[in-house]
């Protein structure tokens, strides 16, 4: 893999020092469903579930009751037997139960309020779970004594069905009026935008009113709205501006900014809605809310982040502390190989920047002849990559031992301590030297939003033959689709790429 010299002393007095908190990688947060406002939603959400299925159930229950009486009314005796119905219902019921809310589930009636599924589903649901019903019955060499009872029993049943989801609608959407129950929301872009989103917006969704907070503006247009701030006061305005969600005209904002805004709206457990156009890159999370007068897009957050972030953790320690232990007689060959080779030391501390844009020493064989920070301003002409980055593929200061070292990135082992440390991951975009950091744009420093790593998806996609925004994109790529599962794919890849020498000099 492709190597990145170190900086030099000036520049590391130069170093960047972005925060005065300790860096916090953002996968290390508290998850999101477990933040106050979604899990207060989703305590609420839990709630209307179970109390749905219980009316459903019932509705079950009562109709399959319905049919049967039906049954005796026309075909058997008078007055019908009101226990024996009951009991060939109490045989069917928790099967039946099983099924319709299985069914009712994949249809789409316990969604949330506002995108749930109407009373015309039920029916063509219903229809299914007969189906279902029948088909195991005849299967299992069950003997109906008339199959009348089956389109019997989806009629009534869709009727007291319907009658009390019809009623928990009605008696919920007072309740929740009643109670003053609000959609707490600001919205973000230009303020003549704002003014026709408000508009479009109408009072409230799906039920529950809206109380606008205020409008977060990138211009000086009035918004209609109180004006809580501009585009960079958006982090103070989420901190001290209760809200439930945060809706972007996106057509105001460039793909950067969008993606900014998400990040920092998640990381407090406030939901994102974006009103078209929705951009290619978010759309792969997105979910579309209905609206009364515009449509909204529903981008969701990763709701497992800091769960998974603590595996990954606890792995990242566990896998350094066996690459120390089992390889220290291998190091101290390469400690002898190296001080045979060339004067020096055996580490070198190169100044790099990692989380939150802190810099810090990362670890490494030495692989330069000593002083070679020295000569770097002389080599600048030579440099072959384009972009912030620096490399030459036969780089005058490499020793002999370097040269095999790097080859097959031997010289990368010692950052398992940094990993140790917590100044980095096994997996994470490549920390830069900050000469490289210095020269990079500022859309590319999303990617200083996670700890680095010691492999990621540059050095399995040959970095040396892609361009630097190529490669920054590949950082987002891995930092919007972020899974425990991505990291050991990555780890799995890496040493086929390391003995193939991909882009490695």
């Amino acid at each position: 893999m492709a190597r990145e010299p170190a900086a030099t002393d000036a520049q590391a007095r130069d170093a960047p020092q972005r925060r005065d908190v300790r860096p916090t990688d953002v996968r290390s947060a508290r998850p999101y469903i477990f933040q106050k406002g979604p899990l207060r939603g989703a305590v609420r959400r839990l709630g209307s579930v179970a109390v749905l299925a219980f009316l459903d159930v019932s509705g079950v229950a009562l109709g399959l009751y319905s049919a049967l009486a039906i049954r005796e009314l026309v075909y058997g005796t008078f007055p019908p037997l009101w226990g024996v119905m009951w009991q060939a219902v109490e045989e069917w019921l928790p099967f039946l139960a099983l099924i319709t809310l299985l069914v009712f589930w994949q249809g789409g009636l316990y969604a949330n309020r506002e995108v749930r599924a109407g009373i015309g589903r039920i029916l063509p649901c219903l229809v299914l779970v007969a189906l279902l019903t029948a088909a195991f019955a005849i299967g299992s060499g069950h003997e109906f004594d008339t199959f009348g009872l089956v389109p019997t029993a989806v009629v009534t049943t869709t009727i007291t069905i319907g009658v009390l989801r019809a009623s928990y609608e009605a008696v919920t959407r007072d309740v929740l009026r009643v109670a003053g129950v609000r959609r707490r929301a600001v919205l973000v872009g230009r303020g003549e935008h704002l003014l026709d989103l408000r508009r479009a917006l109408g009072s409230g969704r799906g039920g529950i009113g809206y109380a606008f907070e205020g409008a977060v503006v990138s211009d000086d247009a009035d918004p209609g709205l109180p004006v809580l701030g501009g585009m960079d006061s958006l982090p103070d305005v989420l901190d001290s501006t209760p809200m439930d969600e945060l809706i972007v005209t996106e057509a105001d904002l460039d793909e950067m900014e969008l993606l900014e805004i998400v990040e920092l709206a998640h990381r407090r457990g406030v939901k994102v809605r974006v009103a078209p156009k929705t951009t290619e890159l978010l759309m792969d999370r997105a979910e579309y809310v209905p609206g009364q007068g515009v449509p909204l897009f529903d981008l969701r957050p990763p709701v497992f982040a800091g769960t998974d972030w603590v595996i990954k953790r606890g792995f990242d320690l566990v896998v350094a502390a066996l690459v120390v232990i089992v390889g220290l007689p291998v190091w101290l060959l390469i400690a002898l190989a190296i001080k045979l080779d060339s004067r020096g030391p055996v580490l070198y501390r190169s100044h790099r920047v990692g989380l939150n844009e802190r810099s810090f020493g990362m670890l490494k064989f030495r692989t330069m002849e000593a002083g070679a920070d020295e000569r770097q301003d002389e080599l600048e002409e030579a440099n072959e990559a384009t972009g912030p980055l620096f490399k030459i593929k036969d780089d005058p200061r490499v020793t002999r031992v370097g040269a095999v070292l790097r080859r097959f990135s031997i010289d990368e082992v010692p950052q398992v301590l940094n990993v140790i440390r917590g100044e980095m991951s096994l997996v994470g975009p490549r920390p830069l030297p900050v000469r490289d950091y210095e020269q990079l744009q500022e859309w590319h420093r999303k990617r200083y939003l996670v700890l680095p790593g010691m492999t990621g998806l540059w050095q399995i996609s040959g970095r040396s033959e892609l361009t630097f925004d190529d490669l920054v994109r590949l950082d987002f790529y891995y930092l919007d689709n972020w899974s425990i599962w991505l990291d050991v794919s990555i780890l799995l890849k890496t040493l086929p790429a390391v003995l193939e020498r991909r882009g490695a000099y």
